[in-house]
């Protein structure tokens, strides 16, 4: 008997411990539920927008911002949420170290999960600027002046302060900025587009220079940076360029002037009408490379890494001269006679095509 007794109760702990557990089991479940119920289907993104999107909702987290601040940002920015729900939510949804800064654009009556979800992958705003190559500085500025996603702390800045709030120590700011698009959250410091873009060009520089031939007539990487940037704007057609390189080379090399139109529109500045006039050739800057020898004071534009390496490495080549043959392309000439020749049969060409 005493030994049934025994079992019995063996048995009835064991049922107690069953319920226990499935009360447990239930216990956490409904509260599971009601957490992601919470989190998934509470809304916390108000159902009217802020932005001229009208089905988006656009808020803004800086960056470094703990769990707490990001609650606190959201919430002064219009959202229905608070810190310790916040937290909660992040967690649970193992997001909470993931949450990236950024401007975000955010569905109408969004929940708050799908809010942490979308700022953890960070699926947010994206602006842009792109420097083409053979831009000038005066074309760049505008651009970023008038950019509406940046916060204009350069605009009306001399090109001297410029140079210095970029801690840069060179004659001009023309050049330094390296072709490429940047990328940037929106009420970024427009200064940061040109520290990147000057950076990025620094590094191509430095990159170039060290592959340099001892035979190079180029003696700092900032006449690299001027000797390519007119290549820039001399190359019609992407093959020339290691050619046009070549004549710049040689002459340089010989102690002959440039020669190039570029540099004198360059001189003339924003005025140029399109039209380059005999008295402007005639006219002394020191951007006349008719008149003064050797390489202009500063770059005349933005040049591509394709022309910092044809600087670097010119074709093999002993042309002196070149001209335009009306294709893109250009007739490159190792005497002046064979040159004047090629001018008066493309310059011919040319004239009467348009007659």
């Amino acid at each position: 008997m005493r030994k049934k007794n025994q079992g019995g109760s063996l048995f009835q702990k064991a049922a107690t411990k069953i319920h226990t557990f499935r009360s447990w089991v239930i216990g956490i479940s409904i509260f599971l539920v009601l957490v992601y119920g919470y989190i998934f289907l509470w809304p916390v993104v108000p159902n009217q927008s802020n932005t001229q999107d009208a089905a988006v909702y656009k808020v803004k987290i800086t960056p470094q911002s703990s769990l707490a601040s990001i609650a606190q940002q959201l919430q002064n920015q219009g959202l229905s949420t608070h810190t310790l729900p916040l937290q909660i939510s992040a967690k649970a949804l193992l997001v909470g170290s993931k949450l990236k800064p950024g401007t975000y654009l955010l569905p109408l009556n969004a929940s708050l999960g799908k809010v942490l979800l979308q700022i953890a992958r960070g699926d947010r705003v994206k602006e842009s600027i792109t420097i083409i190559p053979g831009m000038t500085i005066w074309q760049l500025r505008g651009q970023i002046d008038s950019h509406p996603a940046l916060i204009h702390q350069t605009k009306g800045l001399s090109s001297k302060a410029l140079l210095q709030s970029l801690n840069l120590d060179f004659p001009s700011v023309e050049g330094l900025f390296f072709p490429d698009t940047y990328v940037f959250d929106p009420d970024e410091l427009d200064i940061n587009i040109y520290r990147r873009a000057s950076q990025a060009m620094q590094k191509q520089l430095a990159q170039a220079w060290m592959q340099r031939p001892s035979e190079s007539p180029l003696k700092t990487p900032y006449e690299l940076l001027i000797l390519s940037s007119i290549i820039e704007k001399e190359t019609g057609k992407s093959s020339d360029r290691g050619l046009v390189s070549a004549v710049f080379i040689n002459r340089l090399s010989k102690g002959m002037l440039l020669q190039t139109d570029p540099t004198v529109i360059y001189g003339i500045g924003p005025r140029f009408d399109g039209n380059l006039r005999k008295a402007d050739l005639r006219r002394d800057t020191p951007y006349n490379t008719y008149m003064r020898k050797g390489l202009p004071p500063s770059p005349i534009a933005m040049p591509s890494k394709e022309s910092i390496q044809a600087a670097i490495h010119p074709a093999k080549s002993n042309a002196l001269y070149f001209v335009a043959k009306g294709d893109g392309s250009s007739h490159f000439s190792e005497s002046l006679a064979e040159h004047e020749s090629a001018v008066n049969r493309y310059q011919r060409k040319s004239s009467s095509n348009a007659n």
